[in-house]
Formats: C-alpha cells, structure tokens, sequence
C-alpha cells in the first residue's frame, strides 16, 4: 500500500504531466487534471486509490476557489451589472434546474407507462440540473480575453451569467445536503439552514468588513509577507471551520472571507498571495474528479454519453440564447452568447460531487454523466471558434450589423487621410486623442466599450465601436491612408495580432505600442514595431524628475538629464525634427533628427552602411526602414537599396554632409 508521500508525488506527477500537455496543445490545464486522473484512478491504470486523506486536501481546492469568487462579488460591482446578473443570469440558472426537474418528471411517467423503472428521483433531477446550469468560468473567460471580447456584447452579457451562476453555488451547497431529509423535515431543514445563513452572513458582512480592513492593515504596517499570508490562511480557514460548525458549507465561509477582503484596498494583494493555493489544490480536486470516472462504463454506454453531452449541450445553448434576446439582445449576440454558455462548469463536478455525497445520485450515474460533462468542456474551444461561421449561418441579421458597424467606420474614415489610428480609447487613447487635436492632427480611435464609444462621439471625439485586432476592423479605418497606427492599451498578444495586420496589409505604416515594462520588447520589435513604450520606465522618468526638482536640481538641468535617459531608450527620441518654428539660434547645437530616402540615383546604392563611414560624421543611424516599410535593424553590413529610409541623428552641419554623402552631391 502506497504511503501517503507517494500518493502527494503521484498526484503531483500527474499534475505536472496534466498541466504541460495541455499547454502545449493550448487548452485549459483544467482538462489536463480529468485526464490525468482518470489515467492514475482505479478504473484505469490503478496507480492511486481515491484516498480519503487526498480527498479532503482536494476540498480545500473548492474552499479556495470559493474565496477567490468572493473576492470579485463587491457591491458596486454587482449594482452596475444587476439588471444581467440578476435579471439573466437569475432566470438561466432557475430555468435549467427547474428544466431538468420537469423533464425528469415526464421521463418517469414515460417509463411508469412503458412497466420500466426509472430510480432518478426529483431530488437527484435538481442536483443534475444545478450541475448543468453551471459554464466554466476558467475556460470561457479565458477564451474571451484571448479572443478580446469581454467588452463586447455577448462577453458582458456571458460575464454576467457566469457572475450569478458562481454566486448560485454558494445557496445550492446549502441546499443538496437538506434534500436528503425526509419530505416532511425538508421545509424545516431549508428554513433552519435559511436562517443560519442570513444571521451568519448578516452578522459576518455588517460587523466584519471595518474588522477586516483594520486588522489587515495592523498587518500590512508589520512588513512582513510571511505574517500576510499566514494571517489570510488563518481567516480564509477560519470562516470555512465556522459555517461548518454553523450545520452550512465550509465553501460559504470562504466565499464571505473572499467578500470581506474584496472591500479592503488590499484585494489584489490577497489575489496575487492565494492564487498558488487555488490553483494548486483545486487541480487536485480535478485529479479525483478525473478518478472517478470510469472508463470501461463510459465505453459500455457510449450512446448515452454521446447522448447527455449533446442534448444538454443544445438545449443549454438554445436556453441561454432565448434568455439573452428576450432581454433585448440581438439575435447574433443572444445567439454567440447561448454558444459560449453551454458547456459545463467546474462548479458542475463540485455540485455532483456534493449530491453522490448525499446519496441523491446513483452512482452507476457517475461514469457516464462525467464523461459527457468533460465532453462538452472539451469541445467549447472549438464551439467558440467556429461561432462566427455558425452565427453568421443562423443568424443572417448579425452580418447585417457588422456591415453596419464597419460601414459606420468607413463612413467617418473616408475622409481621413495621413490620420492616426488609435488602437483603444481608454485613458491613454483620450490624452493622446487631446493633444493631436490641440495640433489639429486626424485621428480615428477604435474601442468595444459601447458606453464609453457612444459618450466620447456624443462629445464630438472620433471614436468609433469596432475590434482594432480584426483585419476589417483597420481596413474600414483607413490603415493604407494612415501615417501612425498606436496601440494604448496593454495587451501584447492583442498587439502581437494588430502588428501581424499591419505587417501584412499596410507595412510602410509605423506602429507605437504601449506595454507595462520591458517583458515583451523584443518579441514586439521583432513583430514589427516602430517603437515600445513601456510605463515602467515613463513612470520612474517622471518620479526621478519631480524628485530632482524637488531638492533643488535647477529645471534647465532636470530636462536635460530625462532627456538623457530617454535617449539611452528611445530611437526615436534621439534628437528631434527640425521644423519651421523651430528657434534658429538657440537650438544650432542641438541633437536633430533628419530622415533620407535614398531615391534610385543615390550614389550609395549597392554599398554597405558601414563604407560610408557616418560615425566620422558623427552622425548615428537611429532606425532603417525599407522601400516595402518593414524596419530592420542597423547593421554596419546592411546593403543600401533603392526606397531605405534612414533617420539620422546630429548636429546640423553634421547632418547636411551626411545627407550629401549618401545621396551625392555637395
């Protein structure tokens, strides 16, 4: 018999193997850890039994998962988004449940009719279809955010299904343990349970939040990691122990400790410190999970798993799409958002779990019903991407509101020529959209947020709704025409795609990128951006340049030492153009920029950038790019071509020789 540290190494084993192979094929590690376990479990290769000392270690996985939704459910957040949360998601989550309630009914009258029994009683039907009406958080967002489409109309009409359908569970784990009672206890139960509830809850939410911001705060004074994250075991732990001893869930008690600190300013520290135990144990509840299914079942009754993954995989979906256009979705976006939902969820195998737990599922029921649950997750990447086709087949009035909303683009583009297009029309985007109309520049902003698009139009902005990461999306917007494409938000595999676009369609136009620091730099360069600008390094610019100014440093020297340091980081902030209103005498000496493009009768054609010696000149090459406009990087061994432009920085005289060393002349 194994001891219980090779069971920890198996599982640990199996969780490693899980997890890389599923990111190497780019899917959720979540199915690496069913795989997984079903490999290892009793019904496969028997290398670990479902011992009960790894079963508890796994709760703690949904304990944590519990506290981390708490943290997301805070009042605001709730109050802005309550008519889809509580509206929407509210009726999908009663809906299914109560559907599959009523179906098990009639399945029971029709077998009744046929002399056949069917042993599924009303209570297993409610724990089935509370399993059901769960999506999986994990996978879905997750394909959202790669896919940019959280703000878009179906992603907050999927967000708030899946926020109500996480605060569901919390009520629901109540609830499956009281359904065991007797029919005459089960009210009495409920109401008990009921009553615990509010008083707990009421008590822990009035009396707890100042409780919790002070004693945090006593913490964080101390400086000391250590003493953080042990006190946020202790608290999450803590409130799980008591609402057990209360007759509730220990998940209930996370989920109030997740409340309590999503009030504090120290959420997202708490977030970044539990994340390690969440994941880590919440994999290993998948294990088990995975273990329980058994594999020799699922083959003996492989019709009905092909039968319960794919009829309520269609009637979820058709579910969710119907309740979407009733609250006055278009048929395309309650359509995408009904594909999106029908999946099962993570909380689906904890709701299952809980109700064979109790008794209320026959567990001949296990096998199949897992199988077909991890079918239907198994299959939501590709339901999710073939959704445009399937949308685009079904609903033929979704064509005809993209064409809309691209028309809408091209109809303000038209006119626009040598314009900026900004890529996102946040904070960033706004001050930078200010300052080119202070110059009177054009611009032409793209951005998914409808409310904020529809107040920034209203106030006479050139914004308009569209994807800046979809080809038609920039074609509509005038990138042939542009002179600047600049991306403002933070999202490199976003800009990685937006890069890609304008490589491929429009590469003599230049791209600016913003980034938080330096991670992605040069995967971006090499993508094709003119420049990176990361806020870490403008931040601490500024921060240094307050601070010198502060003690004393006189401006003239402040200036000139950022200056210095952007130098040192930009090529492109290497000196400046020079223009017309430019002061003639006091900037003679001054560092400029000057761009070449070195026509057909170039006399440095053919020869390398290192034979025509600038640096004798002094003056540096700043950036290369080509007659196509892919910039390349500055080598002395780069042979010079018809169409290259050369930006070149030095001092004046410096430039004009330089200028008439590469082109000919005197």
């Amino acid at each position: 018999m194994a001891t219980t540290l090779e069971l920890v190494l198996l599982y640990l084993l199996a969780a490693v193997a899980g997890v890389v192979l599923c990111r190497s094929l780019r899917l959720p590690p979540i199915l690496g850890y069913l795989a997984v376990g079903v490999l290892i479990g009793p019904h496969a290769l028997a290398l670990a039994k479902d011992s009960a000392g790894v079963q508890h270690l796994a709760e703690f996985g949904v304990v944590f998962l519990m506290f981390v939704i708490g943290t997301e459910f805070n009042l605001p957040k709730l109050m802005g988004m309550r008519r889809l949360v509580f509206g929407l998601g509210l009726s999908q989550v009663a809906l299914t449940t109560l559907g599959a309630v009523t179906g098990n009914a009639l399945l029971t009258a029709l077998f009744a009719w046929l002399g056949q029994p069917w042993d599924l009683g009303w209570q297993g039907a409610l724990v089935l279809g509370s399993a059901m009406a769960m999506s999986s958080t994990a996978i879905v967002v997750k394909l959202m955010a790669e896919r940019l489409e959280l703000e878009s109309e179906h992603g907050r009409r999927v967000m708030a299904i899946l926020l109500f359908q996480d605060l569901a569970v919390v009520p629901l784990m109540v609830l499956i343990p009281a359904l065991n009672a007797e029919p005459a206890e089960l009210a009495r139960s409920l109401g008990l349970a009921l009553l615990k509830g509010t008083v707990l809850v009421g008590l822990l939410l009035v009396g707890g939040r100042q409780l919790m911001r002070r004693w945090l705060t006593v913490l964080a004074r101390r400086k000391s990691e250590e003493l953080f994250m042990l006190n946020l075991l202790l608290v999450t732990l803590g409130l799980a122990w008591l609402t057990e001893r209360a007759g509730l869930s220990m998940a209930l008690g996370a989920f109030i400790a997740g409340m309590l600190v999503a009030e504090t300013e120290y959420k997202h520290q708490v977030e970044a410190d539990i994340r390690p135990f969440h994941d880590v144990l919440l994999g290993l509840f998948f294990i088990t999970v995975g273990m329980k299914l058994d594999g020799e079942a699922v083959l003996q009754h492989w019709p009905l798993v092909l039968l319960l993954t794919a009829v309520p995989l269609s009637i979820k979906a058709a579910l969710v799409a119907l309740l979407a256009y009733a609250f006055k979705a278009m048929p395309g976006v309650a359509l995408r958002t009904g594909l999106y939902l029908a999946q099962a969820g993570e909380f689906g195998f904890v709701l299952l779990g809980l109700g064979l737990e109790q008794g209320l599922l026959d567990p001949r029921w296990t096998s199949p019903v897992l199988a077909s649950m991890v079918l239907s997750m198994l299959m939501t990447p590709l339901v999710i991407q073939w959704s445009d086709r399937i949308v685009m087949r079904v609903a033929a009035s979704d064509w005809l509101m993209q064409s809309v909303a691209l028309t809408g683009i091209a109809k303000k583009a038209m006119q626009a020529d040598l314009h900026i297009i900004i890529c996102g029309f946040g904070r960033s985007g706004q001050n930078l959209a200010q300052l080119l109309e202070q110059e009177d520049m054009p611009y032409m902003a793209l951005d998914l947020d409808p409310d904020r698009v529809r107040q920034a139009a209203a106030a006479g902005q050139s914004v308009v709704f569209g994807d800046a990461a979809r080809v038609a999306s920039l074609k509509v917007a005038g990138l042939a025409r542009a002179s600047a494409v600049v991306i403002t938000y933070i999202d490199t595999p976003s800009a990685l795609k937006i890069l890609h676009i304008v490589q491929e369609h429009a590469p003599h136009v230049p791209v600016v990128v913003r980034t938080l620091d330096d991670a992605d730099l040069e995967r971006l360069r090499a993508a094709g951006a003119t420049e990176v600008v990361p806020e870490a390094v403008e931040g601490s610019l500024m921060l240094a340049s307050h601070a010198l100014a502060l003690v004393g440093v006189p401006m003239r020297r402040v200036i000139r030492l950022v200056q210095e340091a952007r130098d040192a980081r930009y090529n492109l902030l290497r000196g400046y153009f020079h223009g017309a209103d430019d002061d003639q005498g006091s900037e003679r000496d001054a560092m400029r920029l000057q761009t070449v493009v070195l026509g057909s009768g170039a006399v440095s054609l053919g020869g390398t950038l290192a034979e025509q010696d600038l640096d004798g000149l002094r003056v540096r090459v700043v950036s290369m790019r080509q007659a196509s406009g892919k910039s390349v990087t500055v080598q002395g061994q780069h042979q010079l071509k018809a169409g290259d432009t050369l930006v070149l920085s030095g001092l004046p005289e410096a430039l004009a020789l330089a200028e008439a060393r590469l082109m000919g002349g005197s």
